[in-house]
């Protein structure tokens, strides 16, 4: 497992920082729109829908929807990141009263719609994000990544309250507690590194705080589904590491709200100065 871990981040890791950060435009979309599509692949199954040929025909259906966003201009709209807004508050509704609340989104049908509301305004988050400039969508995908090892370290050292541990009991609100300190000092260097200002300086920490609890619910999110279909992994499409939402699970939620919060907030404090 070890060396199929190795062989498998080898190529993953530049692949994916190529694709992210020197691509942009269509290219960047297609990249990204890719990335979805093979996570759409993932949650037909999640959803409980098992006959290749109808995941195939839902995984199309997404293509064609990201293309009518794309042709529409929606694609860099605000509109579906309110979307991922709500849907995530419904979504932190669900992982709270886990496992009773399995009842009001176990139909195939629902848990397919959650996936437009979590997949697709993650793609046009992307999109908003690039097209703003590389440096904050740098910006996210670091705080996911430290918000995952200040947890993961700050839990093995402190851990002794369990967060959801009907849904993820490895995870600990002490963990939590660490991985938002680690994300504070990031956006802490970040608002010296950039030119925001004093009141944008103490609009991008409260942000991180917001984005970082998000990425967290978008990580016990998979875990609740996987939980309710009796499976360790969304796929193994990559082996060793799983499938592609266990990978991006918690950029699915920190992505669009971080992209609307930088429309909203952020990008306003920049362009004051």
């Amino acid at each position: 497992m070890l060396k199929q871990r190795m062989i498998t981040a080898a190529w993953l890791a530049p692949v994916t920082l190529i694709g992210l950060f020197g691509l942009q435009g269509g290219a960047f979309a297609l990249f990204t729109a890719l990335i979805v599509l093979l996570g759409t692949w993932e949650w037909t199954n999640l959803a409980g829908v098992i006959v290749s040929r109808t995941r195939l025909a839902l995984v199309a259906g997404m293509a064609v929807l990201m293309a009518l966003l794309w042709l529409s201009g929606a694609a860099f709209a605000v509109w579906p990141l309110w979307l991922a807004a709500a849907g995530w508050l419904l979504n932190l509704y669900w992982v709270t009263h886990y496992p009773e609340s399995s009842q009001q989104w176990q139909a195939t049908s629902r848990r397919l719609l959650m996936g437009v509301w979590v997949l697709l305004p993650c793609w046009v988050g992307f999109n908003v994000l690039r097209d703003s400039g590389a440096v904050w969508l740098l910006f996210v995908m670091l705080l996911v990544w430290t918000a995952d090892i200040g947890a993961y370290f700050a839990g093995r050292r402190w851990g002794k309250r369990k967060l959801a541990p009907r849904v993820s009991p490895g995870k600990s609100w002490e963990g939590v507690y660490g991985g938002l300190a680690a994300t504070m000092l990031l956006a802490l260097l970040f608002a010296l590194w950039q030119p925001l200002g004093a009141m944008g300086g103490v609009a991008l920490i409260v942000i991180t705080a917001v984005v970082t609890l998000t990425s967290v619910l978008g990580d016990l999110f998979e875990s609740m589904l996987k939980r309710y279909r009796n499976i360790k992994d969304s796929s193994q499409l990559l082996p060793g590491h799983g499938g592609v939402l266990d990978r991006i699970d918690s950029l699915t939620a920190a992505i669009p709200i971080f992209a609307l919060l930088y429309l909203q907030v952020l990008s306003l404090q920049v362009s004051a100065l």
